[in-house]
């Protein structure tokens, strides 16, 4: 807390671009739906609207609290916060993704440049990682974002774009820093310290690769069938199961911004699902699945959104 002009404001932290960055998430899914399911276009575009708007208001809001360049480089150093940073570039990738296909050079200029901010931290923070030694305790789901997700969104930015050889080389770094941080992760988890309930919902964020993979990919092809479909369905499943055991102990922890951190991994599955039940050719089937996935993530969604509000007015 800090008191400027007798009034007192909080600190406004990183993961709160979390919000945007959902809602972006699930902006996409009914994207996705529109073009798989003939879902209505508008309500993806007043998704798509809200995401941009929450984006910009949380910047601002950001960048007004106290402290000033000194305080948003102390939030960047921070071993908890800190990787919650790498959600500004990334919404800005998929903001600037979608925006393409209705002005294309000015979606092509946002994606260039959230490129090139997001992979500037990316650097940074790995650099900082193998440098700066950090306690197990402060180590969570967030920590793929700032290679693992950057990578993968801007392959996929790139790929709307028409960037094919770009996007493919981000692509493969987005995996491969899936394999190296998913497994030091995995150990940390695995042997503890147990991570503290604000944290938990993170562990959401340890099953959104394989989804935001498959999209990516399915962007950079075309939507053609492949082995690497096959591979990162298969996988995506076998990442999400486990929280089907964890929603006691989720429903248990009590509601925080932090769980925002749910809302991206819920919808990228249930968008990676939509384009994958619809182009296996399960018949009616396929389409009925399609949707249930679409409803789930709308709903995940839509009640934290609606429980953020109320957390919101008790403040």
């Amino acid at each position: 807390m800090a008191t400027t002009d007798g009034l007192v404001r909080p600190r406004l932290a990183l993961n709160t671009f979390g919000i945007a960055f959902g809602t972006a998430g699930i902006a996409g899914t009914w994207t996705a739906a529109a073009a798989e399911l003939h879902a209505p276009d508008w309500v993806a575009e007043v998704l798509w609207a809200v995401a941009a708007v929450v984006w910009v208001v949380t910047i601002v809001r950001y960048l007004r609290r106290p402290g000033g360049l000194a305080a948003v480089r102390a939030d960047l150093r921070h071993p908890v916060f800190g990787p919650f940073a790498a959600l500004v570039p990334a919404v800005a990738s998929l903001l600037s993704a979608h925006l393409a296909s209705w002005l294309p050079t000015v979606g092509a200029v946002g994606v260039w440049a959230a490129a090139v901010v997001s992979t500037a931290f990316g650097a940074w923070f790995v650099a900082s990682l193998v440098t700066v030694p950090r306690e197990p305790g402060t180590l969570h789901g967030g920590y793929l974002l700032p290679t693992v997700a950057a990578s993968l969104l801007t392959a996929q930015a790139f790929g709307v774009i028409g960037e094919t050889t770009l996007a493919t080389g981000y692509f493969a770094v987005g995996v491969l820093f899936w394999v190296l941080i998913g497994a030091v992760l995995l150990g940390r988890l695995s042997t503890g310290p147990a991570l503290p309930a604000p944290l938990f919902p993170t562990l959401a964020i340890l099953s959104a690769p394989p989804a935001v993979a498959g999209n990516a990919w399915w962007t950079i092809t075309g939507g053609q069938p492949s082995v690497v479909h096959t591979v990162l369905v298969g996988t995506m499943v076998a990442f999400l199961l486990p929280h089907v055991f964890l929603v006691r102990r989720y429903l248990r922890t009590g509601f925080a911004v932090g769980f925002w951190a749910m809302t991206f991994t819920a919808a990228a599955s249930a968008t990676y699902g939509v384009r994958a039940l619809t182009a296996a050719g399960y018949g009616t089937t396929g389409v009925v699945l399609a949707w249930v996935a679409v409803a789930l993530a709308t709903a995940l969604v839509g009640v934290i959104a609606v429980r953020s509000i109320g957390l919101l007015r008790q403040r």
